[in-house]
C-alpha cells in the first residue's frame, strides 16, 4: 500500500492531520481495499484509476479524495519543518504562481498567506468537508449531494497546489530524505486520477506540466 511505503520513509508522527479512516464493512471500505490492492499489484497507474465495472463514480471519487488527503497530509507533515514562515512567506509555486486563500468564512476574499498558514487552512477546510455527512455521506442509501463532484474538484485543485509547492520549493529535502520515488508515485497516481475524471482544470496543472508530459499526460 502506498501509504505504508510513505510511512516507512516519512515520520508518521509528523502527519499533518489525523488520518480519515473508512468504516470496515461499508461499501466505501470495500472500494478502498480494491483500490489499494490494485496499487499493490503493480498495475499501470492509468489502469488503476479507472472506475471498476458496476461501481458508483461518486463512491470511487469519494474514496480517492479521502485517500489523497491522507497521503498528501503525510507528505506535507514531514516536509513542514522545511516549510516555514521565513522560508515560504508566500504560498507559491515558483515566481510565476501564487495561491491565495479564500473560504467564504474567515477569508471572504482571496488573501495572501504564507505557505504554512495556507496549508493549515487547507487541511482544516478539507477535513471539515470530508467529515460532513451532507457532503460525504457514509450511511447506506444516503445519496451524494448534486454538487458533490464540484466540491471534490475544489478539494483536488487545492491539494494539487501542495504538490506544486513541495516540488518547486522543497524537492531537495525530498531527495535528501530518500523519498523522491514515493512522492513521485503518489503524484503520478493523483495526476492520472484527476485526468481520468476531468476533476481539475488543465490550466491549474501548468506548474508541473513538464513532469506530466513525460508520462504521456
Amino acid at each position: 500500500m502506498m501509504a505504508l511505503c510513505l510511512k516507512q520513509v516519512f515520520n508518521k508522527d509528523k502527519t499533518f492531520r489525523p488520518r480519515k479512516k473508512f468504516e470496515p464493512g461499508t461499501q466505501r471500505f470495500e472500494l478502498y481495499k480494491k483500490a489499494q490492492a490494485s496499487l499493490k499489484s503493480g498495475l499501470d497507474l492509468k489502469a488503476v484509476v479507472q472506475l471498476p465495472p458496476g461501481e458508483s463514480i461518486n463512491d470511487w471519487i469519494a474514496v480517492h479524495v479521502v485517500d489523497f488527503f491522507n497521503r498528501i497530509n503525510l507528505i506535507y507533515g514531514t516536509m513542514s519543518e522545511y516549510c516555514t514562515e521565513k522560508s515560504c512567506p508566500i504560498m507559491s509555486g515558483g515566481l510565476k504562481y501564487e495561491y491565495r486563500w479564500q473560504d467564504d468564512h474567515k477569508y471572504k476574499k482571496p488573501t495572501k498567506l504564507s505557505a504554512p498558514q495556507y496549508m493549515c487552512m487547507l487541511m482544516d477546510w478539507i477535513e471539515m468537508l470530508i467529515n460532513n455527512e451532507d457532503i460525504f455521506p457514509t450511511r447506506i442509501g444516503v445519496p451524494f449531494p448534486k454538487q458533490f463532484q464540484q466540491v471534490c474538484t475544489k478539494i483536488l485543485t487545492r491539494l494539487f497546489r501542495v504538490f506544486v509547492h513541495v516540488y518547486i520549493h522543497h524537492f531537495d529535502s525530498i531527495i535528501n530524505m530518500g523519498a523522491e520515488a514515493h512522492v513521485n508515485t503518489c503524484y503520478k497516481h493523483f495526476y492520472y486520477f484527476i485526468r481520468e475524471f476531468s476533476l481539475v482544470d488543465h490550466r491549474e496543472l501548468e506548474p508541473l506540466v513538464r513532469m506530466s508530459l513525460g508520462w504521456g499526460g
